[in-house]
């Protein structure tokens, strides 16, 4: 298991450095000036070229990746002898707007975005599940047509429509919650959970109806096999051959799923959501910064966004492993 783990770090490791190579190039090489886009409307030929020296974008592009790539572990320094800003390790750059540590930025932002990904996903991963595998065992019975019919109404709404459906019911018309937004846990906690209830009902709604689908058909597919009909013929309880037989074989690509979903929605990926209820997490961030042309903090995002996805990836290799141990063979 130790072996399997290690081939699965350096593999996301190795991923991790091609996704920043990939991205630095796309961001700094492809625009026409990325100085003009720090200076501003108004820039003399003077500043301009001291901001260049000062961002080291007066360099080669491979030597501008390789400082900023050796900034992610020592640390660089900014600007010259007279006015030095030095960016402590891990170091994604200096924002040309606020010039602050694009790291800084991100990680003010990050709580709302992980209260966020991490409440939505606990409910909707065991409520679509649960729902899943009911529909599955109750085949074209009553309880098999409300979920699939949920499940189909869910897929068709959009994340624009439903959240502020759901502030016009629950806050403007019956009055039952205050407005959404984010309060820092640790600042106050009912704030925190009344704030997030109808974000988290959001995302809910519509990956609740991902996974109800996603389960059924995966144990559909796993009750029709020959060993379940033996373990049910032999007289194995009901119980028994739905969870431990079943749904253990059927939810292995329920488990590939979820870690991309979770690993993008703390990343970041709930965008509209955060720009309906009015959140500042990564994903507000990200928009911000692509309108203003903050380069440093576009590559920030799209790293910090590629780190959780790839490490939920990695964990969902490890599950693999307890799930199946022919997978650690593999």
């Amino acid at each position: 298991m130790f072996r399997y783990l290690i081939r699965r770090l350096l593999a996301a490791a190795v991923i991790l450095v091609v996704i920043s190579l990939i991205t630095f190039f796309i961001f700094f090489a492809l625009p026409s000036d990325p100085a003009l886009l720090a200076c501003g409307k108004t820039c003399s030929p003077s500043r301009l070229a001291e901001i260049k020296h000062s961002l080291g974008l007066d360099q080669g592009l491979s030597e501008q990746y390789w400082n900023f790539f050796k900034g992610l572990f020592a640390g660089r320094n900014y600007g010259d002898q007279s006015v030095l800003v030095h960016c402590a390790a891990p170091c994604l750059g200096i924002s040309f707007q606020t010039d602050t540590p694009v790291l800084t930025t991100l990680l003010d932002a990050f709580p709302a975005d992980l209260s966020l990904g991490l409440g939505s996903a606990v409910v909707f991963l065991v409520l679509g599940i649960g729902l899943g595998v009911l529909a599955a065992v109750r085949k074209g019975k009553a309880a098999d047509k409300v979920a699939v019919g949920f499940a189909l109404f869910g897929v068709s709404l959009q994340i624009y429509f439903v959240g502020l459906l759901l502030m016009w019911v629950f806050v403007d018309k019956w009055q039952l919650l205050p407005a959404p937004g984010y309060t820092p846990l640790t600042q106050d906690p009912a704030s925190w959970f009344q704030g997030l209830i109808l974000p988290w009902a959001t995302l809910v709604i519509l990956y609740l109806a991902l996974y109800t689908r996603l389960t059924r058909s995966s144990m559909l597919d796993v009750l029709g096999e020959d060993y379940i009909r033996t373990a049910r013929a032999k007289g194995v309880p009901a119980r028994t051959v739905i969870v431990k037989h079943g749904l253990r074989a059927a939810i292995t690509p329920i488990v590939t799923i979820f870690g991309m979903d979770f690993g993008s929605l703390i990343g970041g990926s709930a965008v509209i959501t955060e720009s309906v209820f009015g959140i500042n997490g990564i994903g507000k961030l990200a928009v911000d910064s692509v309108t203003n042309s903050d380069l440093p903090v576009i590559l920030g995002t799209t790293l910090f966004a590629a780190t959780f996805i790839v490490l939920a990836n990695v964990v969902v290799d490890m599950v693999y492993g307890v799930i199946d141990p022919r997978v650690r063979l593999a």
